[in-house]
């Protein structure tokens, strides 16, 4: 029986890649005076890295004018991230971050409903208390048992830590939770956590299917959300799981 809805952030709660992540390194690339900039086919193909300290990492060894030290690039790195996260916050506050369809008015459903709920994330946790509030309201938390973030794993996804920490805090078993994630990294960490994961595909991951193997359901972006429907997949789901299939 589904029981609680393990949600991911960035991408799947709103579009943050595109309209808040990649403008505010842009932003923080200006700041500290370096001649660089990641446009959206680059940044697509920096989202394979997970974090963005390891992502501008990634880049910098793409580069002939980046530091030549692994701890020079660390520190650069780390000055770079911080005044990203500065000018993300900026960014949401201004309200230039809005919520997916479907999204804000399902927690509120599954809430009424008596389904559990957590943030499992692997984004900063200054992004979240950022975006979270300006979505919800301040009292956002009251809807969330627990809220896990990058500063809270040793390993990010598409580690499965992050899922496991999750269940172990809610005292559930995988089979009663569902993942509700956008992307490759983030339904590879749930499938192997043992959750059954609904695909929602974002800007920046534009599936048209499950990937073979999952566990779990697509659902396109225009579809819409609501208990019943997670419920009745979710089961379905489970019997699967039950059969050995």
């Amino acid at each position: 029986m589904l029981k609680a809805l393990l949600w991911d952030v960035d991408g799947t709660i709103a579009e943050t890649e595109r309209d808040g992540h990649r403008v505010a390194f842009n932003l923080a690339f200006a700041e500290l005076g370096l001649d660089w900039g990641w446009d959206e086919r680059r940044y697509g193909e920096l989202l394979q890295v997970t974090g963005g300290r390891e992502r501008l990492l990634a880049d910098m060894r793409t580069r002939a004018d980046a530091p030549a030290s692994t701890a020079e690039r660390e520190t650069l790195a780390l000055r770079l991230h911080a005044a990203k996260n500065r000018h993300y916050a900026a960014l949401v506050t201004q309200g230039r971050i809005d919520a997916r369809p479907g999204v804000l008015g399902l927690m509120r459903e599954a809430a009424a409903a008596g389904l559990r709920q957590a943030i499992v994330t692997t984004t900063s946790r200054s992004n979240v208390d950022a975006l979270m509030p300006r979505l919800l309201g301040e009292d956002w938390r009251t809807l969330f048992e627990v809220v896990l973030c990058g500063e809270d794993v040793a390993r990010k996804k598409p580690d499965p830590e992050v899922y496991d920490r999750a269940l172990a805090r809610l005292r559930l078993a995988p089979g009663q939770a569902l993942a509700i994630e956008d992307s490759s990294p983030g339904g590879q960490a749930a499938q192997a956590a043992a959750v059954p994961v609904m695909l929602r595909p974002s800007v920046y991951f534009p599936a048209r299917e499950l990937p073979e193997g999952w566990r779990g359901w697509f659902c396109g972006p225009q579809q819409a959300l609501s208990v019943p429907v997670l419920r009745e997949h979710h089961a379905a789901c489970t019997a699967l799981a039950q059969r050995g299939v």
